[in-house]
């Protein structure tokens, strides 16, 4: 199960729709309850999220068994005007841990901040 961070009130930066995509780029096997639980969203609102990403292409899925694997379209360029030529792969490379970053949070070290490439 996925750990769930603590609650928050007041505005984010980020949207309901970007949390639910970068949980899924975590892990692309994820549970709807998990990325409900993770994101602080009931499991309808994450179904909703989930239905208008496929809508508009940013996400598709297949069914494996009980489980879904999800696939997301990182060429795809998000729908803003503000942010026109920008793609899901670079919103999602602000976003989403690489995995030597967790490692060295297991280990005890700072995670590096995005573009950086040193701690913290």
């Amino acid at each position: 199960m996925v750990e769930v961070p603590g609650s928050h009130t007041g505005w984010t930066f980020i949207t309901n729709h970007a949390r639910v995509l970068a949980a899924i780029a975590d892990n692309p096997n994820i549970r709807i309850r998990d990325i409900a639980a993770h994101c602080r969203l009931t499991e309808r609102a994450v179904q909703r999220i989930i239905s208008d990403l496929e809508q508009d292409g940013y996400l598709s899925h297949t069914r494996e068994g009980r489980a879904n694997t999800y696939r997301i379209e990182p060429d795809k360029v998000l729908r803003h005007p503000a942010e026109a030529g920008l793609t899901v792969a670079a919103l999602l490379s602000l976003l989403v841990r690489d995995e030597t970053d967790r490692i060295g949070e297991a280990d005890g070290r700072p995670p590096r901040l995005a573009g950086t490439g040193s701690p913290g």
